[in-house]
């Protein structure tokens, strides 16, 4: 029998519990709370509030069709824009150790512009596109960035619950805003906001105003945690590199240098094309849910209560992955992530009530969190460290693109008489595609082409004088 000092002291119950959910040190911790607060962003200004907003106060009196118009061209432009930024922003940030200023940079442009939504009225088309999209481009930008610090802070062995970990706590942050949100816009009087008969215009939007608005400040408030516990990463000098060379001239240097050498790194472009592919079926069914919903006639409350039901679910769901990709796999477990999808687009072409559209938004929230975050954490551990910025804003492009193949699809299949219902159903084969795509990815190989890629450069702490080749 051994003696007490012979015996490993148990961590706490507590503690195994957080490291089973990659949240056991403060960084990490840290770093999962910027999910927390940019979903607030997804929930509230992108799926629930500002769409219905837009057409009903600074695009009223507009005809629908033309308004809807305006809303899409936004959209569009703003990210065509941010997925131009991404990948230079990325190898800059590389090259600079510049990660966190410049996250920090487009998490104060897009909360700033959060918050100046207070101040759309009636009539205010143009200063709420310019908002809308300026507040886009900053929550986009900064997500590249802070993805790009996962691999920095993570292990291999533990990465993989540390991804799940920032989407779980991404849904319960921003369900959380968005309830709080829904809670003012239609009892604003049990909040003290004006309610009853005769109001101004002015009153009659201020909980909604209130409600874009709070997106910027949680946003802002509950990102400063990663500001304070994640460090920056140090600077990977690759050959040819030295002291007092542009920075832009250096990250567009390193932008072509990777797109010559893309057959190094074999296996992170099939995880990206597979992500490109699959992720389309995923911003499909995210894009076009509530369209698709009111296009066969279902209650619009109804679809509001199935996107915070989505979240509630993908919150222990998205854990659940985590967990599972321990014992199963990172790339099987995405894989069951995409059969669960191919059985929702079937089931959704069948959909006929709003109990069945609440059904399948609680099907989604099992699989979205988990296979999106399980992508992130398997496409890092196939680049090199000291590139993670640039690859990231490679895979902030796709992911930002996700969705308008299969929208298009979906129209185009419509314009040419088909049921929309079919259209829903196309989506179908982006999952097929990625799947397929995602069987030729060897995970193993690609590992061991960042690690050799690593071992090249030299690194440099954040803070010290770049020293010359």
């Amino acid at each position: 029998m051994p003696t007490p000092s012979m015996t490993t002291p148990r961590a706490p119950r507590s503690a195994r519990i957080l490291e089973q959910l990659g949240l056991h040190r403060p960084e990490l911790r840290a770093w999962a709370m910027y999910d927390w607060a940019n979903s607030a962003f997804v929930t509230t200004i992108i799926a629930a509030v500002f769409p219905a907003f837009f057409l009903l106060v600074p695009a009223a009196g507009m005809d629908e069709q033309t308004a809807v118009g305006y809303y899409g061209t936004a959209t569009t432009i703003s990210i065509v824009i941010a997925a131009i930024l991404s990948p230079i922003l990325g190898a800059l940030a590389d090259y600079r150790a510049v990660k966190k200023p410049l996250l920090g940079t487009f998490l104060g442009i897009g909360a700033t512009a959060c918050v100046m939504m207070f101040f759309i009225h009636h009539g205010d088309l143009y200063l709420a596109l310019i908002l809308f999209g300026v507040a886009n481009i900053g929550v986009m930008g900064s997500f590249v960035l802070y993805e790009s610090l996962l691999p920095h802070i993570a292990s291999h062995d533990e990465i993989d619950r540390v991804s799940t970990g920032g989407y779980a706590l991404g849904y319960l942050g921003g369900g959380l805003l968005l309830a709080l949100n829904l809670a003012w816009i239609l009892n604003p009087g049990m909040f003290g906001l004006p309610a009853g008969e005769g109001l101004s215009p002015a009153e009659q939007t201020l909980p909604t105003r209130l409600a874009l608005a709070s997106v910027g400040v949680w946003w802002a408030v509950f990102s400063i945690p990663l500001f304070r516990k994640v460090p920056e990463p140090p600077i990977g000098l690759q050959p040819g590199e030295k002291k007092g060379d542009s920075a832009i001239r250096v990250a567009l240097t390193r932008l072509k240098g990777t797109f010559t050498e893309l057959r190094r790194y074999k296996q992170a472009f099939l995880m990206l094309l597979a992500f490109f592919v699959f992720s389309d079926g995923i911003g499909t069914i995210v894009r076009m849910a509530v369209v698709y919903g009111a296009a066969i006639g279902l209650d619009r409350n109804a679809m509001i209560l199935a996107i915070l039901i989505t979240q509630i679910v993908g919150f222990p769901f998205a854990f659940l992955f985590g967990w599972m990709a321990g014992r199963l796999g990172t790339k099987r477990s995405i894989f069951i992530g995409l059969f669960v999808y191919m059985g929702i687009t079937v089931l959704a072409f069948a959909m006929t009530t709003s109990a069945h559209f609440i059904l399948l938004a609680a099907l989604v929230g099992t699989v979205q969190g988990g296979t999106q975050a399980l992508s992130r954490s398997l496409f890092a551990t196939l680049i090199p460290a000291h590139k993670s910025g640039e690859f990231f804003g490679f895979f902030g492009v796709m992911d930002r693109f996700s969705g308008s193949m299969g929208s298009g699809l979906m129209v185009l299949l419509v314009a040419f008489g088909a049921p929309i219902r079919f259209g829903i159903l196309a989506v179908i084969l982006f999952f097929i595609v990625g799947a397929v795509i995602l069987v030729f990815v060897d995970v193993e190989e690609g590992r061991r082409a960042a690690r050799e890629s690593e071992a090249r450069v030299r690194i440099v702490p954040p803070g010290e004088a770049v020293p010359a080749v």
